[in-house]
């Protein structure tokens, strides 16, 4: 069987992925197999690029007939021109929670009425193969911003998103509902019918 090697140190983000590809005859495997994920600095332009650097750096300590897998994902906000974007895990400043950023986000929309809060969960998966070829994956969850945080599930900004066609946040939907529209699972599909 394959070696898929998720280029993370979210131990979340790992199950996340050997659910999203438990028949694909991939063993998913986290970056604890060789190692432990390297410390990178994401400083690319774009998801992709981010992406990118953290596959890269994952693959100088990998076994040579490893896959390996990585994403960068956040949150765009229209009104907000886009952001909080590459920056939604540090949206509040380095060091910040998920609380901290979550109340930056609701603090910068309080004069956007409801219906010009569009957003979308956005996720870009690299995928480097044995020979060192590079793929890129991409999926986006689209829905808006709530004005307050709403369940107890999930992480990040799960509580402020409604995705499109629902009235319930992610926190609340569940993660059975979540890991079928998550942009994290789009862009799993869309890796499976490019690649597997």
């Amino acid at each position: 069987m394959k070696q898929l090697i998720v280029a993370t140190g979210n131990a979340h983000k790992v199950e996340e992925f050997d659910g999203l590809l438990a028949d694909c005859g991939f063993e998913v495997h986290s970056a604890k197999v060789c190692g432990g994920m390297p410390e990178v600095v994401e400083d690319g332009g774009s998801f992709a690029a981010n992406a990118r650097i953290k596959a890269l750096a994952l693959r100088a300590q990998a076994p040579a007939d490893a896959w390996i897998v990585s994403d960068d994902s956040g949150l765009e906000v229209d009104a907000l021109d886009g952001a909080p974007g590459i920056y939604s895990a540090r949206y509040a400043g380095e060091g910040a929670n998920d609380l901290d950023n979550l109340n930056k986000l609701l603090a910068e929309l309080a004069q956007v009425p409801v219906e010009q809060r569009a957003a979308r969960f956005r996720c870009v998966l690299c995928l480097l193969d044995p020979e060192g070829r590079e793929q890129f994956f991409e999926g986006a969850c689209e829905g808006r911003i709530a004005t307050e945080p709403t369940g107890a599930a999930g992480f990040g900004y799960d509580p402020i998103f409604v995705p499109v066609g629902f009235s319930k946040s992610f926190a609340e939907l569940g993660e059975t509902s979540k890991s079928q529209l998550s942009h994290r699972a789009l862009a799993v599909k869309a890796l499976r019918q490019g690649v597997l």
